[in-house]
């Protein structure tokens, strides 16, 4: 069943000057290829493994998988067998063929072949007529398509299966744990080579790998899983990208503000969020289900507004209060599913950027484009220009949102008035709006040209209802404050995985937790290193010495394994003339440097975010 459960994202593209990888947003037919592949994969395993039950199959992003309840584990070797049946099947030029049927119908049929899945599958689709793809006359599945007209139009020199994973039927653990199957397909041979190509360049920059060799964060089973430990490297990049912020957000008027880890449920039961959000909070009362029914006592906080809102709410503010800006890298908590988690960029507890805006309606306008701003100034100091915004807005079909018609359009037109204030590039996102409010979100492409949802604007009307939130007019007049909330970085720890990826872990000189690496030649040039160092420590910058005392080869190529920005050899001549040899990432050896002057070269580099 193709389409029912679809995630449907946008595919890479390739380097300009390699095979261009068509985006899914952009190819109807590549959407058409990956899905009926999906199919035939389908087929070609239940021919080969008659007791398999197929489950769901949808296109993703680069392919598509199939869930399998097989009584038969598969094996790699299963896959090449699997693999040189869908190409016999491709070979024999199928036609795909697109039947609609009564719900009784289809249901007749599903108890005829005995697939129990199926008819859960059937009683989740909405509506009549069901749609049926056919392969030939051979074999069938519940499907809303898209589907090409022929296999013949599949090239199996262009199809690869990938690998085989485990995963739980509907994603509930207490059901049946199923096989799936994960394949690509593309349009041509050259398409799959270039897309193989990229693929080993991701787990290059993968960073959870670069992340343990550069020594950034680690998990702990004993911990818990999803709940990152920062070590003191990755410490210090958090902190100069906090510290980074922090400082434009005092310089643009914020106020910092910090407020607890916990807070009582009828805190979040005015918010909402314990009705929208209860099993992704983490109850303090009790044990497992238990705690998750209990209406009474505390949570780890999942979010940031409601207690900023507190703060607001804890006197009465005038119109000359506003707009009032309260900012906080507050750690939130969210109960996330063991298979979901990932690396830094699906964590249960992680630190957000949080801000929430005070403002009159008539100050709205104005402070979402400052904040708009902002996000731009982060993106550009980070190097991540390559972004466009998605106005996520209300599906009216849906009844997951608060509030009403008129605080829902007043909100989106004031997103829709900035992004054209702007000429911002951006698209539409309907049903991506939160439970409270519209957002523009900015959704940023990587050196792979992956996309990632970064910073974020919401504009909420609904929350200063819900907690009775006002002002003191220049009327005298009891008025009702717009709440913005934004989050330019969204997650440190996402952020901070991005970025990982994005630079290879090679970060620029500003971000590196370490920036410059003295490296002594012999024992007796550590004293001058050492001082070196803590004189460059004492103007901010992050310098340190090798005291490993390996050979001097030795030392470099662990400086260039730990990918420091800069590193100094320290020998006799350096000494003597109070100088430092010099050799960088970006531009190589620059020769002999008085100290001075790299000292002061540093320190301006580094404010000004460029390369030594």
């Amino acid at each position: 069943m193709s389409n029912v459960v679809s995630n449907n994202t946008s595919e890479v593209q390739s380097d300009v000057k390699k095979v261009v990888l068509p985006k899914t947003s952009e190819s109807e037919h590549l959407k058409r290829i990956r899905h009926t592949t999906s199919h035939v994969m389908a087929m070609a395993v239940q021919k080969l493994f008659p007791k398999a039950q197929v489950t769901i199959g949808p296109w993703i992003e680069n392919g598509f998988y199939y869930d399998f309840d097989s009584p038969e584990p598969f094996t790699e070797k299963d896959l090449k067998a699997i693999k040189k049946e869908m190409a016999k099947i491709i070979r024999r030029k199928l036609p795909v063929v697109r039947e609609e049927v009564s719900r009784d119908e289809a249901k007749s049929r599903i108890q005829a072949i005995n697939e129990p899945y199926k008819l859960e599958i059937l009683d989740d689709i909405k509506g009549d007529p069901i749609t049926i793809y056919h392969l030939g006359d051979e074999w069938w599945d519940l499907c809303a398509g898209p589907h090409l007209e022929s296999t013949a139009e599949l090239n199996p020199d262009a199809i690869a299966l990938e690998s085989l994973a485990g995963a739980y039927w509907r994603g509930d653990e207490t059901k049946a744990q199923l096989q799936r199957i994960y394949g690509t397909a593309w349009e041509t041979p050259e398409q799959l080579t270039e897309y193989r190509r990229r693929k080993e360049e991701a787990i290059r920059r993968d960073h959870r790998k670069l992340g343990k060799e550069l020594g950034l964060f680690v998990f702990s089973d004993l911990v818990g899983p999803g709940l990152p430990m920062w070590t003191p490297k990755g410490t210090l990049l958090r902190s100069t990208l906090e510290d980074y912020l922090k400082q434009e957000q005092i310089r643009r008027g914020y106020l910092p503000v910090v407020t607890p880890h916990i807070g009582r449920v009828d805190l979040f039961k005015t918010s909402g969020h314990w009705q929208k959000y209860r099993d992704d909070l983490f109850p303090m009362m009790a044990d497992g289900d238990e705690a998750r029914q209990h209406e009474d006592g505390f949570v780890l906080k999942a979010m940031n507004c409601p207690f900023h809102v507190q703060i607001y709410k804890s006197e009465l503010r005038s119109y000359r209060d506003l707009p009032l800006r309260l900012a906080e890298f507050g750690t939130v908590y969210r109960y996330e599913q063991s298979g979901e988690l990932g690396g830094l960029t699906r964590v249960r507890g992680f630190t957000q950027d949080d801000a929430h805006l005070f403002v009159t309606p008539e100050q709205l306008d104005d402070e979402f484009l400052k904040v708009v701003d902002l996000i731009q100034t982060v993106f550009h100091a980070l190097n991540l220009t390559n972004f466009k915004a998605r106005l996520s807005f209300r599906d009216p079909d849906l009844d997951k949102y608060i509030g009403g018609d008129d605080a829902w359009e007043k909100s989106q037109n004031a997103i829709q008035r900035a992004v054209e204030t702007l000429g911002l590039p951006h698209f539409m996102g309907i049903g991506e709006a939160a439970f409270y409010g519209p957002k523009l979100d900015f959704m940023v492409q990587d050196a792979l040209e992956r996309e990632w949802q970064l910073g974020t604007v919401q504009v909420d009307y609904n929350l200063p209802e819900r907690f009775d939130l006002e002002y003191v007019a220049e009327d005298g007049s009891r008025q009702r404050p717009v709440m913005i909330h934004r989050a330019p970085f969204g997650s440190l720890e996402r952020l901070i995985g991005i970025l990982i990826e994005e630079y290879a872990g090679d970060f620029p000189l500003w971000l590196a937790p370490v920036q410059i690496r003295l490296l002594p030649v012999t024992e007796s040039h550590l004293p001058f290193a050492r001082q070196v160092a803590a004189d460059m420590r004492a103007q901010n910058i992050r310098a340190e010495v090798d005291e490993s005392g390996e050979r001097l080869g030795k030392m470099i190529r662990n400086a260039e394994k730990a990918k420091i920005p800069i590193m100094s050899v320290v020998g006799d001549k350096e000494v003597e003339a109070q100088a430092l040899s010099i050799r960088t990432r970006a531009s190589g050896e620059l020769g002999q440097i008085p100290i001075a002057e790299v000292t002061e070269r540093l320190a301006a580099a580094i404010a000004n975010f460029s390369n030594f």
